[in-house]
């Protein structure tokens, strides 16, 4: 039986997961369309349709797996431009909060625009974000929120970075913000019951991040590192062990497969509802491989790196058990790293007192990891 802290923790993030009362369950769809523009392809034509979808999406992400480094290439941007302009919340809940937006009413900031390497039907999505956080000196991160993170989100923990000397790129995942199609009203296409276009969401993101390394080393940066809070996380992850540019590495919430999480994870279960009638795990897992970091701690293990993995030990979306899998093949690959294990759980991280003891950890880590 758990604790009454436990029980008292896992009633808290009960009641944050359901703030959120506008998830749509949508059934399986294969989205082998995603697959066209993608690298690896091994012969599969352009426009062609597999007479066996399943089967082709395990074939595709045993080649991604033998040739990731092609899966997660990409051509530089050439229209990189800084673009002033208000800010505003982005809000994915069905009622915004209305406090939000007059908090940075008549707030102006700088945001980097490019567009993305990866193109998808959408162009809102095609146009990168990035709010801009500068700095003089040589160190600069790129930070990647969670998964529906409205757009302020983690701007505080960038000033607080920026008093510690370090620059940072505050990147809009794909589908997230600015990003979001005018269709949906919560990042639902960056994870969900479409397989391609998961894989392909994913990809964009660890193309987008590149991109923006590249950008923060032609303005003169040269120690670089990325923090990544879940889905951010995942990608940040997938970044670092395909980059070596990126020598110091925050994962705030870790886990193994991104089959698991969906699977098993709290604030996913109407992905599930619509994936299970048609897919069991150990299938979703192997044909989401090609997205989950349990798959690249060789390629990960190329290039030194110093790294923290934070978890929460009452964590219903990232299930503790799967961040401390992640934890162990840190050790067992003879990596550096850290260790932090809050006393809370994935959305009570957002929470006071433990967002503080998050913040905590991520600035001092990234004060002295260089």
């Amino acid at each position: 039986m758990p604790s009454r802290y436990a029980q008292w923790m896992y009633d808290w993030e009960h009641r944050l997961t359901s703030v959120d009362n506008n998830r749509i369950t949508r059934p399986l769809e294969w989205g082998t369309e995603w697959a066209r523009d993608w690298p690896c392809r091994n012969g599969f034509r352009v426009g062609s349709v597999p007479e066996d979808p399943q089967k082709f999406f395990l074939d595709y992400n045993r080649r991604i797996l033998a040739a990731s480094d092609d899966f997660f290439s990409y051509s530089r941007p050439t229209d990189y431009r800084l673009e002033r302009r208000e800010v505003q919340v982005f809000s994915t809940r069905e009622v915004p909060d209305p406090k939000l937006q007059a908090k940075v009413k008549g707030t102006f900031a700088e945001f980097l625009r490019f567009t993305s390497p990866v193109s998808t039907p959408y162009q809102e999505n095609n146009l990168v974000n990035a709010r801009w956080f500068p700095l003089q000196g040589r160190r600069a991160v790129v930070l990647l929120p969670h998964w529906n993170a409205d757009a302020i989100a983690y701007t505080s923990l960038c000033r607080v970075l920026n008093l510690l000397g370090v620059a940072v790129l505050r990147m809009s995942m794909p589908y997230h913000d600015i990003r979001m199609p005018a269709e949906i009203r919560r990042a639902d296409y960056a994870v969900s019951a479409n397989i391609g276009r998961t894989l392909d969401s994913t990809r964009q993101g660890v193309v987008d991040i590149r991109c923006c390394l590249d950008w923060l080393e032609a303005q003169g940066h040269s120690q670089l590192g990325i923090v990544g809070t879940s889905l951010g996380s995942c990608c940040a992850f997938l970044a670092a062990a395909h980059d070596p540019r990126i020598r110091v590495a925050a994962f705030n919430h870790a886990s193994t497969y991104f089959a698991d999480v969906v699977w098993h994870g709290q604030s996913t279960r109407h992905i599930r509802e619509g994936l299970e009638q048609k897919i069991d795990l150990e299938c979703l897992r192997r044909v989401w491989m090609a997205i989950s970091p349990m798959a690249y701690f060789e390629q990960f293990s190329r290039w030194p790196k110093k790294s923290l993995v934070v978890y929460a030990k009452y964590d219903l979306t990232f299930l503790p058990e799967f961040s401390r899998q992640v934890v162990a093949e840190f050790a067992r690959h003879g990596l550096d790293y850290r260790v932090a294990a809050l006393p809370c759980g994935h959305y009570t991280t957002g929470e006071t007192p433990y967002k503080y003891m998050d913040g905590w950890q991520l600035a001092s880590f990234l004060r002295t990891a260089w």
